[in-house]
């Protein structure tokens, strides 16, 4: 066992509107726990619809034509951005160990999340003043340019996975383009995002521009998503709950909507490839934080020439993951969120035993506290199991056979999701084709997930629209407005 980190102290349980933390209307809270045990780590206050109102309020406000945020230059908008990210550098060891704490997350991989952040932050930090429009050369005897201006007062619904990393993608594109927002965190894991609150009004954000309001999706998340008060929602989380937020933007509004939803993303091992960077890029992909994650390469094709042997290797590795508390630094593989998810993951385990997969290793609660499931492996899987159709959302790697390119390409894009795709190879005009053929918003070549700020991120298909990170992520939160000016002739 590595060093064991110290708990955090919870300094912030509040809900967070207008700069200042606050209890909500109803005086009811909620628990968080500890997914390690189970255990309560603290009560937080529930927000519902009139704490949104409150938040819709303030956050109108702080928008207004004369308020102090816009009153800002731009480029003062990136100095704030990147004020926040310093804080964040400074407060790095405290938000680690709380994103660990609250998810479930193995402490080197919070580290890892807190990094990117401030990677983030200060990325759009540098849009902030190189948002523009254009002058067009239009017919008649007008001058016409464009204008990027801000959308408005955004509402943002974020999961429980990266509390942290999705925080960061929304908030910097929205204040990069001077937008105001209010955050709904996930029930599971509010505490991380409720510091970094504090950190805005340290870092000199104005009253009103950022607001966050811990509650439960039927409640809090419903109704920033049919608030007329705002302007656009965007959201990551399941298919299922993403059609429910269009349906209630759709109903309310009309707000613009940003989806970022389910995946189950093929990664397509060629027998060309080196066999121990492919086991060990598949197992990142699909084991990394326990298998929560959106675009998880959940379907690992495997050519038949070297199948047997990937197999065995993959075992092999998988079965010298460390398990143990996540507030260690040599942890490896943490527990599921809630017991919800648990018993989600034991299900479909199941579910592949009995449709005939070969159960290759694990497939069983890990321990006798918490909600640890050991890493598992399936071979010899179809297409047609559950398996290998429904996102697992758990540590479980269902490893399929294939013969050739073209039929691999097919298999691969028959699903309802889209977001991600990757292949393993040494030929260039295989990974070429494949970069072509694949149907996901994010196709990775001899990697997997390797995020950074300046590329844009979101799904096809029923994975959703719209991107996060790189300048597609600024344009999601401005409108275009055209302004023609008629002139007495030509210039």
């Amino acid at each position: 066992m590595g060093e064991k980190i110290p708990l955090p102290e919870i300094k912030y349980t509040q809900l967070f509107i207008n700069n200042e933390f606050v209890n909500s209307v109803s005086g009811k809270t909620f628990a968080t726990s500890n997914p390690c045990n189970g255990k309560k780590i603290a009560d937080v206050q529930e927000g519902d619809a009139a704490d949104v109102d409150k938040a819709v309020i303030a956050a109108r406000d702080a928008f207004a034509p004369g308020s102090a945020w816009r009153q800002l230059d731009a480029s003062a908008r990136g100095r704030l951005l990147y004020a926040l990210a310093n804080l964040i550098e400074r407060d790095y060891k405290y938000l680690v160990a709380l994103e660990s704490l609250d998810c479930g997350k193995p402490y080197s991989l919070a580290l890892l999340d807190v990094e990117h952040i401030i990677h983030v932050f200060r990325y759009f930090a540098g849009w902030c003043d190189k948002i523009k429009g254009d002058t067009i050369p239009c017919d008649g005897n007008f001058f016409c340019y464009t204008k990027q201006e801000p959308v408005g007062v955004c509402g943002q619904i974020i999961p429980w996975n990266f509390p942290l990393v999705l925080l960061a993608w929304k908030w910097s594109a929205a204040l990069a383009a001077g937008c105001t927002l209010i955050l709904k965190p996930a029930e599971d894991t509010p505490l991380s995002a409720l510091y970094v609150a504090a950190l805005t009004k340290e870092a000199g954000f104005p009253a009103g521009v950022i607001n966050v309001i811990p509650g439960y999706g039927s409640t809090a998340g419903k109704a920033i998503a049919s608030h007329p008060g705002i302007q656009k929602v965007a959201f990551t989380g399941s298919t299922a709950v993403g059609r429910k937020v269009m349906s209630e933007a759709a109903n309310s509004n009309l707000k613009r909507v940003t989806l970022e939803l389910g995946g189950k993303s093929p990664l397509i091992i060629f027998k060309d490839a080196d066999l121990d960077v492919a086991c060990q890029t598949s197992l990142d992909a699909i084991m990394a934080y326990q298998g929560q994650v959106c675009c998880a390469g959940s379907r690992t094709f495997v050519q038949e020439d070297i199948y047997d042997e990937f197999v065995k290797r993959a075992v092999k590795a998988v079965e010298s993951r460390v398990i143990e508390d996540v507030m260690t630094t040599t942890c490896e593989h943490g527990p599921q969120i809630n017991e919800t998810q648990f018993k989600k993951v034991l299900s479909y385990i199941e579910a592949g035993k009995k449709e005939g997969a070969k159960l290759e290793t694990g497939g069983a609660r890990h321990g006798d506290q918490g909600y640890f499931i050991k890493p598992t492996i399936f071979s010899n899987v179809t297409d047609d199991m559950s398996i290998a159709k429904d996102e697992i959302f758990g540590p479980v790697q269902c490893i399929i056979k294939f013969k050739t390119l073209d039929e691999v390409v097919k298999r691969a894009n028959d699903t309802s999701y889209g977001l991600s795709a990757g292949c393993l190879t040494n030929d260039l005009n295989t990974a070429l084709t494949l970069a072509n053929l694949l149907q996901g918003g994010s196709v990775w070549i001899n990697c997997w997930d390797p995020a950074t700020p300046q590329a844009p991120f979101g799904g096809f298909k029923q994975s959703g629209f719209g991107k996060e990170l790189g300048e597609e992520a600024v344009k999601a939160y401005t409108q275009v407005k055209t302004v023609l000016i008629k002139l007495p002739g030509k210039p």
